[in-house]
């Protein structure tokens, strides 16, 4: 068991949670239960994965939320190009976000791979 706040990755993916969150208040009051949802929902579970793989005493466990974590990753970078396209971001809010988006994958990518020549 690991604590998750010392993780860079989980601390990177909090702070993009937090900008999600303040980003995706600005969006049309119709999609309060569409794409707003969506998207605060696919950035909280990477954290949430994250902290919950910690939680785990196994080292499958903890890939297996790392794995789950990379897939909430993917999601949140369609989400952003949808968002984007449909006008509901600028284009250089778009191209940071997503940037930073892609640099977590690549940082649980690393972190699976790291903990597969560890076991």
């Amino acid at each position: 068991m690991q604590d998750f706040k010392k993780l860079k990755v989980w601390e990177k993916r909090h702070q993009l949670t937090l900008a999600m969150y303040k980003l995706t208040a600005r969006f049309p009051k119709e999609e309060l239960y569409g794409l707003t949802s969506q998207m605060r929902r696919a950035a909280a579970s990477i954290v949430f994965n994250i902290a919950e793989g910690c939680g785990r005493t196994g080292g499958a466990d903890f890939a297996r939320f790392l794995q789950m974590a990379t897939g909430s990753a993917s999601e949140v970078e369609y989400q952003l190009l949808l968002a984007h396209d449909l006008k509901f971001l600028k284009e250089e809010e778009y191209r940071s976000l997503e940037s930073a988006v892609i640099e977590v994958k690549r940082m649980l990518t690393a972190l699976m791979q790291r903990r597969r020549t560890e076991n």
